[in-house]
């Protein structure tokens, strides 16, 4: 498996939240279940539309649906590369009915075409050998009766075209599929090309789905923002953490030295209250052993209601 394979070797990177995002946006658009076929094209090569196809892709069979991924380009394939499997046999050779490796094999038969890959729910079917008339083969009652085949065994089928500029063979798949993308690179595609390929698709009777601008430039600091994991609101979301453990530390140590100062307080009321009342306890013993001889006992009720009323005052200051 190659390194193209983003959404499936990096799921939590920002590129592959964009194909999570595009697969989102296909099936909005899907409300009444109709599309189960898009076609991936471009304008020219290198615009990077079968790392796009097949990065999608993986997020539908990511997303628990069973995913077949057509290799249309029957000139310059490269998904079996991208998937790591067999060249061949392929569309071409479903489609012709030429099989060099196995010319007993039964072309009636699409799972001998369709090759499993590490991703699970994922088919592929390469473009296998390369025909000398691939625009030939592509608007032949096979290809009809693939696609046909290939939508009541899966949740959904995706067709790497070619360029639609170059050959026509995009074209003729635009009129056999639900809906088309086109790919293009950022300053790299032109606005009259993308418009006539538009144009296109449009008068041959295609449907399309949307543009995806492929190849953005963008800094470091901004890529790095652009996903939750690493985003403007995650990088809020752990400064407010860090405030908010960090005002927990001084309330909790506000708390403590507050709690100290309560249990401080405390303990001094309670030794100044033990004082007072170690100092009548003294005071009375004096007065009890002193009363026979010195002290009369209404001299001494007197002396203990001064000493209560003080040692009440006392305990009003404290309080």
């Amino acid at each position: 498996m190659k390194k193209e394979l983003i959404a499936e070797l990096d799921p939590k990177s920002p590129i592959s939240e964009v194909f999570r995002t595009l697969r989102t946006n296909i099936q909005f658009m899907n409300t009444k279940g109709k599309l189960k076929t898009i076609l991936v094209t471009s304008t020219f090569p290198g615009e990077g539309k079968s790392w796009v196809a097949s990065n999608l892709a993986v997020t539908f069979a990511q997303a628990g649906k069973k995913v077949v991924l057509i290799d249309a380009d029957m000139r310059k394939g490269r998904q079996y590369n991208i998937f790591g499997i067999s060249p061949i046999p392929g569309l071409s050779n479903y489609l012709s009915g030429v099989d060099i490796d196995d010319e007993e094999r039964d072309i009636t038969d699409i799972a001998d075409y369709v090759q499993d890959t590490e991703v699970d729910n994922l088919f592929v079917m390469p473009a296998g050998n390369i025909p000398p008339n691939p625009s030939e083969l592509l608007i032949s009652p096979q290809m009809v009766d693939l696609l046909e085949q290939l939508k009541d065994l899966c949740d959904i089928v995706i067709i790497d075209g070619t360029p639609n500029e170059l050959v026509t063979d995009s074209l003729i798949i635009t009129r056999l599929v639900d809906s088309t993308i086109i790919v293009t690179a950022c300053k790299q595609t032109k606005k009259d090309n993308l418009r006539r390929a538009i144009q296109n698709i449009q008068n041959v009777g295609g449907k399309i789905a949307g543009v995806v601008v492929n190849k953005v430039p963008i800094a470091a600091k901004k890529y790095e923002q652009s996903y939750y994991y690493g985003s403007t609101e995650m990088s809020k979301a752990r400064s407010d953490m860090r405030k908010a453990m960090k005002n927990n530390l001084r309330a909790q140590s506000l708390n403590n030295t507050s709690t100290q100062k309560r249990v401080q307080n405390t303990t001094g009321l309670e030794n100044k209250s033990e004082n007072l009342n170690r100092s009548k306890d003294d005071l009375q013993r004096n007065i009890e052993v002193n009363t026979s001889s010195e002290i009369s006992l209404e001299k001494t009720n007197d002396i203990l209601k001064q000493i209560n009323e003080y040692i009440d005052n006392e305990k009003k200051n404290l309080k």
